[in-house]
């Protein structure tokens, strides 16, 4: 097997303990990118930075109501996009939580190399510190709305300005520890946008053991985002989102979709906070693939050795189930 620690784990010393354990990450590159004056695109979006030279990763940085400060997004195009005239299905790609995890997470890990040749469109956008892919119950910094900026804002900007297939067969979602749950979340409450779903090391379920991964949500976004603000509330939670949210409570969601789930079974010989956090994953994915395999509904799963990281050969091995499940360019 292929796999490989993220290269920083700062973040975990920073919050302590569990409250942030689903942040970590790699480091890399920015994509080359240009100043633009503010344009309108529709949707809610102003491009305020642009980078289009680089053949195949495109990158765009936003003004936007939805978030209080500028958030970015790479588009990584298929090899022959420029000439070919074809209509791409996108995947959107989600990042992990914590202070070296943002949009180019998976240009440093290497998404180039595991879409060489794939009929596909790669879509890496930002998710903030500890956004959780939430509208978050309150603020204290300002605007921090990632639900309504992937879902109501970037997807149509994608679709109006990129060859896409706009349609439930032409999407898929995956993501890693963070990123995976904002995977499962949204192709559950927005079941018609996505055909394929993907979890790396991502929790699956909120309320499990006194609702541990709510706590860490609170805990991170308050800390690394919100200002002391949470995702979901505190001391006492809103429950009806968190009802929405949790994956294991969607279950029928996830019917005649691909479902593709990675936990790590083992502990991380280098991080101690690693361990704790994929221990709470794996215990997750286990009770959400039980509830999937009573209902009768397919899902392909791999539990490896190792702890909370992203494993290579595992991204590349759904990018392939994706290009097979979506339609073809």
């Amino acid at each position: 097997m292929s796999a490989q620690h993220p290269s920083r784990r700062s973040i975990l010393k920073t919050a302590g303990g569990l409250s942030a354990a689903l942040a970590v990450g790699g480091a890399g590159v920015l994509a080359a990118a240009s100043t633009a004056s503010a344009v309108g695109d529709g949707f809610g979006l102003h491009i305020v930075e642009r980078g289009e030279v680089d053949a195949r990763m495109w990158y765009y940085r936003f003004q936007t109501g939805a978030i209080g400060w500028n958030p970015a997004v790479n588009v990584l195009l298929p090899d022959d996009y420029h000439w070919s005239g074809r209509t791409y299905p996108v995947l959107y790609l989600f990042h992990g939580g914590g202070t070296d995890q943002d949009f180019i997470t998976f240009d440093r890990e290497g998404i180039r190399a595991w879409t060489a040749g794939k009929p596909l469109i790669v879509v890496m956008p930002d998710g903030g510190h500890a956004g959780w892919y939430s509208n978050p119950v309150n603020s204290n910094a300002g605007p921090r709305n990632w639900e309504h900026f992937h879902i109501e804002q970037l997807i149509p900007w994608v679709d109006a300005n990129f060859r896409t297939y706009a349609e439930y067969d032409g999407r898929a979602v995956s993501g890693f520890s963070m990123g995976g749950f904002g995977a499962l979340k949204y192709a559950a409450k927005y079941w018609g946008h996505f055909a394929s779903v993907s979890a790396h090391s991502g929790p699956a379920s909120l309320r499990r053991d006194n609702g541990l991964v709510v706590h860490w949500a609170n805990a991170s976004s308050a800390l690394l985002d919100l200002n002391g603000g949470t995702v979901y509330g505190a001391p006492l939670w809103d429950e009806a989102r968190v009802n929405a949210d949790n994956p294991v409570q969607r279950i029928e969601s996830y019917r005649n979709k691909r479902v593709f789930l990675v936990a790590g079974t083992s502990p991380d010989p280098i991080n101690w906070f690693d361990t704790a956090n994929e221990t709470q994953v794996l215990a997750g994915q286990r009770e959400f693939r039980s509830l999937l395999g009573n209902a009768g509904i397919p899902h392909e799963w791999y539990e490896l050795p190792g702890g909370h990281f992203i494993r290579h050969d595992m991204m590349q091995r759904d990018i392939d189930g994706i290009v097979d499940r979506l339609r073809k360019a």
